[in-house]
């Protein structure tokens, strides 16, 4: 063994910042559409639970039972995506009306935070957080008057989380990727699937999924269009090893064809992996077609 030392040049790290935060609107406990949330200013973490509870017996300490533990957090913001507001338990019956005291829709969402040291400061690297199974609670918004010292109103939102499964693991609400400890290329092909690409629409991957990409156990699947013919409705699907093809609307697969009922009608057919696969990086994995 050798001598412990302290504060080495490079070890000096620390972590800072907030940006690049996505909304993420699960259908049918699919979190397939992301949408940017600009202004987003402070994401406080607050697990709680992991309590112990002492058990007596013998007239001693016999051992400690722990509660489970539970994942909150807190967001602030200036701002937020107009997709939030069915999160916030507003509705909106007409296009610029907002009812509030409604059902509060769940969520998840991706942020990144910035790890610095003593040698580049704030571009070391990063690290992305994903939440999944999120809902809002009501909060205060204080409008006050524009006086000599002005300030923007900042929105808050304490949130609750319902865990998702991971293999091998128990059910999680929270994921961190590091980029100073994966390798650039799988962290790319994350970041394409939580931003999005050309072509293809951004979504939150599932624990199992992200673990997937850095692990190496995953196949890459290539989605290939669907087939249309437009005066009849008529949608082929193609068989595609690793992809299933489901209706955007109802998250259900589809296999062979799938007729739409009637003229003027749209249908989005959304490709998604099988358990043991990925998708390929920046390729097309959803289709609105349209019957004339």
């Amino acid at each position: 063994m050798t001598k412990l030392l302290w504060d080495q040049s490079g070890e000096r790290r620390y972590e800072t910042g907030v940006d690049q935060g996505v909304l993420y609107i699960p259908v049918n406990g699919v979190y397939s559409t992301g949408f940017a949330w600009n202004g987003l200013t402070t994401v406080t973490e607050s697990p709680s639970g992991a309590e112990a509870s002492p058990q007596y017996a013998d007239n001693i300490k016999y051992l400690n039972l722990v509660s489970a533990e539970e994942f909150g957090a807190t967001i602030e913001a200036f701002t937020f995506p107009s997709q939030f507001e069915q999160c916030d338990g507003s509705a909106a019956p007409q296009p610029g009306i907002s009812v509030g005291q409604q059902s509060r829709k769940s969520f998840g969402l991706s942020y990144r935070t910035k790890v610095g040291n003593d040698q580049v400061a704030a571009d070391f690297g990063y690290k992305l957080h994903l939440i999944y199974g999120a809902q809002a609670a009501p909060s205060e918004k204080a409008y006050a008057t524009i006086n000599d010292s002005p300030e923007a109103l900042t929105f808050s939102w304490e949130i609750t989380t319902n865990p998702v499964a991971v293999a091998g693991l128990k059910p999680t609400a929270i994921l961190t990727v590091d980029s100073t400890k994966v390798i650039a290329a799988n962290l790319a092909q994350l970041e394409n699937i939580l931003y999005g690409a050309a072509g293809v629409d951004p979504r939150l991957p599932l624990p199992d999924e992200v673990i997937g990409l850095f692990a190496g156990s995953f196949l890459v699947a290539t989605p290939v269009s669907p087939t249309f013919v437009a005066s009849t409705g008529v949608i082929t699907i193609p068989t595609t090893t690793g992809i299933d093809y489901r209706r955007d609307d109802t998250n259900a697969i589809i296999t062979g064809t799938y007729t739409i009922p009637a003229a003027g009608q749209t249908q989005i057919i959304r490709a998604t992996p099988k358990v043991g696969y990925v998708l390929a990086a920046g390729v097309d994995d959803d289709w609105a077609f349209t019957r004339v």
